[in-house]
């Protein structure tokens, strides 16, 4: 997700967003654990997906 499609968002969406992409790296996290994810790239891009949202609700 990329800072101008988090820009058009509203501030309860962007929660919801948030609430959502943490869940589902913390799931990815846990798979990653139990057998090595075939892109593990996708953690980094989740990890910062996470990081943007957190930062346009400040």
């Amino acid at each position: 997700m990329k800072a101008i499609d988090i820009k058009n968002l509203n501030q309860e969406e962007v929660k919801a967003k948030l609430a959502e992409k943490k869940i589902e790296y913390a799931k990815l996290k846990m798979s990653h654990k139990i057998s090595p994810i075939e892109n593990p790239i996708q953690l980094r891009e989740l990890r910062k997906t996470i990081a943007r949202l957190a930062t346009a609700l400040k």
